[in-house]
């Protein structure tokens, strides 16, 4: 199994996406202005587009060197804690996990050594980053690979992530690592930011920042940093050579991008696509309902879940509604089992539309379940690649210093299948396997495979 949490370098933040989509005001392109910049390695490659706020500002580079010396990242520092606050968010994660983790065999006597160690480190004097450094590794040694604890900043980072608006200072693109974690691959670009202006595309790869490494030391993207910076991109389009882009860092403020599409046939069928990243963002649901809305009645849709992070279990439930309705699953937790019911709100023929849902390695956690449900319940086919199997809920359990972990608190069972999908995972009617990266929405083999299944060329 993977962990449920995506974790994406949001125009230079790391965030959570349980991956890490909404509609984008219309900005119409700027006039965009060229210029030059000489840094650290010579020449660099012309300005594509300059924010009107950077415009009388000179374009400042920085050498590579300073920027892996220190973090990029503008977060601010977690405040510090009295020991007797140590041990009350301590006290408070083991009494969660030891009360509501939906495998009690997991909280092994090891593991409960493990966290009492920690509390004698705490009495006898411990930095406060170190318990926060200290806290998600006794959270991931329970083995589940999908709960996780957040600290107080973290926490705050993910609050704008559920509200559908990310802030941030960068190029105006969300990027998921890909590999070895050494490269970056496009999933999204926000409307009027640099990264559109520069004609960035999902399924561009990022390979270097200034020449170097994609993150900094802290792991934070490199692509972030001070308003009206400029940072040097190489990028390599699917099937091209690598290319230098030299973007313009400014405020982003927006929702994330669904990527709603028509997907052309020789026959002139109305065949929708719709991306869906994340299940995070609250504003998903309406995203999608308006997209919808747009499309009309339609000869077919697919939903991409490829790299579907998950997310809330509200926000599913309603993207579901558009398509199902009914009981279609149960939730199972130590002590009761609570069947999960879909209201149906379908949007012109959604609820009949024949729908083809794309899955791979990268769909977990509430991403996993919506996929899953839709074909155990006969509503959807399965194309692409067997996922990993990670479909526990989790839920929050909240500390005084503004903390919080999320523990797996139940595990959910499909309403027909008597397969374990936390255990096997789905697996796909047809499979395609195929990088992100490799390909471009036009020459998607899962796109293609879907327009077979729907009978359209």
């Amino acid at each position: 199994m993977r962990s449920g949490v995506a974790v994406l370098l949001t125009l230079g933040i790391l965030s959570m996406a349980c991956g890490p989509s909404a509609r984008l005001a219309d900005v119409p392109p700027t006039s965009s202005a060229s210029s030059e910049s000489l840094g650290p390695a010579g020449p660099l490659a012309p300005v594509a587009y300059i924010p009107p706020q950077c415009v009388n500002t000179p374009i400042a580079t920085v050498p590579p060197p300073k920027t892996l010396e220190a973090a990029t990242s503008i977060a601010q520092a977690n405040p510090p804690l009295t020991t007797a606050q140590q041990l009350e968010v301590l006290d408070g994660l083991v009494n969660a996990v030891r009360d509501h983790y939906v495998y009690p065999e997991a909280v092994s006597e090891e593991w409960l050594a493990r966290a009492w160690e920690s509390r004698s480190r705490v009495e006898a004097g411990l930095d406060t980053q170190v318990l926060y450094a200290e806290l998600p590794l006794l959270v991931q040694a329970l083995g589940d690979e999908h709960s996780y604890y957040q600290t107080p900043q973290e926490v705050i980072a993910e609050a704008a992530a559920i509200s559908g608006t990310y802030e941030f200072v960068g190029v105006g693109a969300l990027f998921q690592p890909i590999g070895d974690g050494e490269g970056a691959t496009v999933l999204a670009v926000f409307e009027g930011g640099s990264a559109w202006h520069a004609g960035l595309q999902p399924h561009d790869a990022l390979l270097a920042v200034d020449g170097g490494p994609i993150r900094d030391a802290q792991g934070m993207s490199r692509t972030r940093g001070p308003e009206c910076s400029a940072a040097v991109l190489t990028i390599r389009s699917p099937g091209g050579a690598p290319r230098d882009l030299m973007l313009i860092r400014s405020k982003v403020s927006a929702p994330m991008s669904i990527d709603p599409r028509w997907v052309s046939t020789s026959d002139g069928s109305k065949v929708g696509y719709l991306f869906l990243p994340t299940l995070l963002d609250e504003e998903i649901p309406d995203t999608v309902r308006l997209a919808l809305e747009e499309f009309g009645p339609l000869d077919g849709l697919i939903l991409d879940n490829r790299m579907n992070g998950g997310g809330l279990g509200s926000s599913t439930k309603q993207v579901l509604g558009f398509f199902t309705s009914g009981v279609v699953g149960s939730f199972v937790t130590r002590e009761s089992v609570e069947a999960w019911e879909i209201p149906s709100h379908p949007v012109h023929n959604s609820l009949d539309t024949p729908l083809v849902v794309l899955v791979s390695e990268d769909t977990v956690s509430y991403g996993e379940i919506l996929s899953g449900v839709l074909e155990d319940t006969g509503r959807a086919r399965l194309i692409g690649e067997a996922t990993l199997g990670n479909v526990e809920q989790l839920r929050r359990y909240d500390f005084a210093d503004g903390s919080r972990a999320w523990l797996a608190s139940a595990r959910f069972e499909p309403l027909n299948s008597a397969a374990d999908w936390e255990q096997e995972g789905l697996t796909p009617e047809i499979e395609v396997i195929a990088d992100w990266e490799t390909f471009t929405f036009e020459s998607d083999p899962a796109i293609a495979a879907a327009l077979e299944v729907f009978g359209y060329r």
